[in-house]
């Protein structure tokens, strides 16, 4: 579930990362422990991963942290090629006769 939180995060699926977050923490460590672990306001946490909240970045990734510590995981971001993007385009012989011509210049 982590992972998955993470994925969506890093996807740019903002608001299903902080809800599976939120969920992640009710079902593990809980609000309570995780405020006392990190020094933040339960309420604040709330707030942070409510549908409305907007948690800094720094909190955010202490939280993480936190998170997988707790979990006793470490997660690692690894640059992967999208599928459509690996693939080189070929190009139609008129649009290479044009690229070449405008190099010769």
């Amino acid at each position: 579930m982590l992972s998955e939180a993470l994925e969506s995060l890093l996807s740019g699926e903002v608001a299903l990362a902080k809800e599976i977050l939120r969920d992640y923490i009710n079902a593990t460590v809980g609000f309570p422990k995780l405020a006392a672990a990190t020094k933040i306001h339960v309420k604040t946490i709330h707030q942070m991963f409510g549908p409305k909240g907007n948690p800094t970045t720094s909190r955010l990734f202490e939280i993480i942290s936190y998170l997988q510590e707790a979990e006793g995981v470490r997660f690692e971001v690894r640059p992967v090629r999208a599928g459509l993007r690996s693939k080189k385009r070929r190009l139609p012989r008129a649009a290479k006769r044009n690229a070449s011509a405008t190099v010769r210049r």
